[in-house]
């Protein structure tokens, strides 16, 4: 099957993914960023719409800027839609993620990174679990992200990790927990995005720094959706299988034929870096995560 042939089927397929990603789903949030995030950084640096439906993070010289939700959440599936800084954006780097601010913390990152003009944006992504990350792997996208949004998705369940890309499957972290590998699902974890400077290591591993003359840098968010257990205290609520708790049925422990396919796509095509791939970086030990299956 030759390449084009082979996108023209997958994003076939993708229409029917987003389909069926639409048909069951219990919200939890707004709509609002006024009434749903708090702007943890830097205020005069965000800017949102008078309805509340779009916010914007600017960096420049003086500062970044961030949001963070007002609730915790343990569990769920989280959408944003997302678009990027044109032109020159080596250096910046845009933080979309999951995090629950403990000393052993969990976190669960979308990392843009910048570069520069007309060079690829990069997308990172990481896990932490119990205080320990070093996971983290890195592709290319199939379109250019500062020319449009584009919905950007976490499905955490008790079963997997999943990170999305306009429904795309690009990344799989299973609950290997009852092997001795550590996976999150003990602590509740806030939505945060931020836009900071990280030109020591974000493009280039440092080569190419943030050149603010081409500022300012602006990032736009829209649309997001958060379908998720709010945390009230009690785990038990969250970790159950049930109508409101739908990310947890069992038919949402791997993934199903289209989203394998989808999955195996973004692996051949766009996948730049695994740390599961990465023997010299572990000396030849991978994390025991790498030596088991993904689904």
């Amino acid at each position: 099957m030759t390449r084009k042939t082979s996108t023209a089927t997958i994003f076939n397929l993708l229409q029917l993914a987003c389909l069926i990603a639409t048909t069951s789903a219990s919200i939890v949030s707004t709509g609002d960023f006024n009434r749903d995030f708090d702007i943890t950084w830097s205020p005069d640096h965000v800017k949102t719409s008078p309805d509340g439906r779009t916010r914007s993070l600017k960096l420049d010289q003086e500062s970044g800027s961030a949001f963070a939700s007002k609730d915790m959440f343990l569990f769920g599936q989280i959408d944003m839609q997302i678009k990027l800084i044109p032109g020159y954006s080596a250096g910046t780097v845009l933080a979309f993620y999951l995090a629950s601010d403990q000393p052993n913390r969990d976190e669960i990152d979308f990392e843009f990174l910048g570069n520069v003009t007309g060079q690829p944006y990069i997308l990172q992504t990481n896990i932490y679990a119990n205080g320990y990350d070093n996971r983290e792997e890195r592709i290319y996208l199939w379109f250019d992200p500062t020319k449009d949004f584009h919905t950007y998705s976490i499905l955490w369940n008790l079963h997997q990790i999943v990170f999305m890309v306009d429904w795309v499957p690009i990344r799989l972290y299973r609950n290997h927990a009852d092997k001795g590998v550590a996976y999150p699902r003990r602590q509740p974890m806030s939505l945060k995005a931020s836009l900071w400077n990280g030109d020591s290591w974000a493009t280039r591993g440092g080569h190419d720094k943030v050149d603010y003359s081409k500022g300012p840098f602006i990032v736009s968010f829209r649309n997001y959706k958060v379908d998720a257990c709010v945390w009230k205290g009690n785990p038990r609520f969250c970790r159950g299988d049930s109508t409101t708790n739908w990310w947890n049925n069992p038919r949402l422990s791997s993934l199903n034929w289209y989203q394998r396919r989808l999955f195996k796509w973004v692996r051949k095509y766009h996948l730049i870096y695994d740390y599961c791939q990465d023997t010299n970086r572990f000396q030849n030990h991978l994390p025991k995560e790498c030596s088991l299956p993904k689904y």
